[in-house]
């Protein structure tokens, strides 16, 4: 199998600053060593980094056109005249027009919401829907997550009569010129010093700078001024699902969004919360988000249309949630089922390649393939396979999908690269959607592959493990575990920390569940109890010498809490 290789072991440096920012804010080394590795390397953002404050949160005014924005809404807002939220299909669009749909309908706003339909209409503004929007007597148009680039359908919207608002988090085009107040905080002239907002984390900037100027207005005065922190179980939900760094502002709302929505008064996320098999009484991590909300969140707009998904976290009424949190469930399930064969036929045309060993690239398309899951499947490939991927299928006489990409290699630059080729394309430096002639197909495949071999050297194409640092067992205690649940919430940009421990002797080794192991593993007389996901094919370990990465983790049983490894590789002596 192409995918049975090892993965490199990254064992970091020893930092020796660590030491002195340890002594500075009153930690331990290990943990100063985890911030500094986290670009987290003085007093001050130390102190910020372990206590996040929505106190702290930058001036949303900061940001190039909020000021024109929100004059322009806060017109509408007085003359209660209709706004639309335009959103898009994905966890982090359904979050942002969902808190700007509550928003603005605490605020006595007229207010109607637009998701486009992900197979019939794609991505962004398109013009049958801005018709659609101006027929229904709407005055402006306010976009989240989606927008930069289209200029054509803001100019049809103006000329319809409307005024357009556009917030997007997405990469700026190289001949961008704004036609409206455009918040986005890649534009090179932001003052916002921070450029990794999500679309939900920009929605929630945009009320709050509204709020602001509406405050300074006297227009709570005769009316109840909305607390927004009730609106941060959504940022949390968006952000974490949109995969952008959770660092800075977006950790602090995430920190503080992810003890919301264990509370959440709303009957959706309640309902939502239900179906994903999270209990009332559990501590919501960031990888409940990842792996179970999200991805029921994100059927709907893949399956079929997102905008019930909107009314599930706007609604007040329980019932109507509970319809559609079973109904977003069911299509969860289905899309796995979609998912797993697309996967499976996948894997087995890529083994039957007879060049795919000198292969740097992987592109496959089939016209019985789901466009809706294309994306998902692609990531699978990537994790197993550690090259570019992109996987396509059939839609009318185009072939429509996404990719995915390796560490070193920007597929947002190659497909800049080849735009000559495609009929569309859009995303970053790790994942993109495209879209383009099927009589392309071969020549786009080709000149991919010739760009991937000039960028990509073959060592890059092994996986990498970054590892934080080595850990003895007699060195991990529970003021160990406490420190290093400082850190949280953990995701992309502030990753779970990885550790190396060994040599270890394996006291027992036993298959637990599906595929996991359970091991005890012993080192100076200390043992610890480990799981390893996944590892099932490593058994039997016991009376053998192993070293393995792991995170620190718990374990309960019986009612007692005890530590325990989650080992995440290991390697025998």
């Amino acid at each position: 199998m192409l995918n049975s290789r090892d993965t490199i072991w990254h064992i970091k440096d020893d930092l020796p600053s660590a030491v002195w920012l340890a002594g500075e804010v009153g930690i331990s080394k290990l943990l100063a060593s985890l911030l500094i590795q986290r670009n987290v390397s003085s007093p001050d953002s130390a102190q910020s980094f372990l206590s996040p404050r929505l106190g702290s949160l930058r001036d949303p005014f900061l940001l190039k056109d909020m000021d024109r924005a929100v004059e322009l809404i806060a017109n509408f807002i007085v003359e209660k005249r209709r706004i639309t939220i335009y959103g898009d299909y994905d966890a982090d669009g359904l979050t942002a027009t969902s808190l700007l749909v509550g928003f603005f309908s605490k605020l006595g706003t007229p207010i109607s919401f637009y998701i486009p339909h992900r197979l019939e209409e794609g991505y962004s503004l398109n013009e049958k829907a801005v018709r659609q929007i101006a027929a229904a007597n709407t005055g402006l148009i306010i976009t989240v997550d989606c927008g930069i680039n289209a200029l054509s359908e803001i100019a049809l919207a103006k000329r319809l009569g409307m005024e357009v608002i556009v917030t997007d988090h997405h990469k700026i085009p190289p001949d961008f010129e704004p036609i409206c107040p455009t918040i986005d905080p890649l534009r090179p002239d932001s003052l916002f010093p921070f450029q990794e907002l999500s679309g939900v984390g920009l929605a929630f900037y945009l009320a709050i700078a509204i709020r602001s100027h509406l405050r300074e207005a006297g227009f709570f005065k005769d009316t109840c001024e909305p607390d927004l922190r009730s609106c941060l179980d959504l940022v949390a939900l968006g952000t974490v699902a949109d995969i952008v760094p959770l660092t800075e502002e977006n950790r602090i709302m995430v920190k503080s969004g992810l003890n919301v929505l264990m509370d959440s008064q709303r009957p959706g996320i309640k309902a939502l919360l239900g179906v994903s098999g999270i209990r009332k009484d559990q501590i919501i991590a960031t990888d409940d988000i990842s792996f179970k909300l999200a991805p029921r969140l994100n059927a709907m707009g893949r399956l079929g249309s997102a905008t019930r998904a909107v009314h599930l976290l706007t609604t007040d009424n329980e019932t109507e949630a509970s319809l559609i949190a079973d109904q977003m469930d069911s299509l969860n399930a289905q899309r796995q089922v979609i998912e797993n064969r697309i996967v499976s036929e996948t894997r087995e045309r890529i083994e039957r390649m007879e060049d795919i060993e000198a292969r740097r690239t992987i592109v496959l398309f089939d016209p019985r393939w789901h466009r809706g899951v294309v994306g998902i499947v692609a990531s699978k490939i990537v994790e197993e396979y550690y090259r570019p991927t992109l996987i396509l299928a059939l839609e009318g006489d185009l072939l429509r999908g996404s990719g995915r990409s390796i560490d070193g290699f920007d597929l947002h630059q190659a497909l800049s690269d080849l735009s000559d080729l495609l009929r569309q394309f859009g995303g970053h430096g790790h994942a993109a959607g495209v879209s383009l002639e099927t009589q392309s197909i071969g020549e786009f495949s080709h000149k991919f592959e010739e760009l991937a071999r000039k960028r990509i050297d073959p060592k890059d194409m092994i996986p990498k493990i970054e590892v934080d640092a080595k850990l003895s067992l007699e060195s991990i205690d529970p003021q160990t575990l406490k420190e290093i649940e400082m850190l949280v919430p953990f995701g992309h940009g502030n990753p779970q920390p990885i550790f190396w421990a060994g040599p270890l002797k394996v006291i027992s080794s036993r298959v637990v569940g599906k595929d996991h192991l359970k091991l005890k593993l012993k080192e100076k007389g200390i043992t610890f109890d480990c799981i390893a996901f996944g590892k099932a094919a490593s058994h039997p370990l016991e009376g053998k010498s192993v070293d393995i990465l792991f995170h620190l983790g718990t374990n309960t049983w019986q009612g007692i809490e005890s530590i325990q490894l989650v080992v995440v590789d290991l390697r025998l002596n």
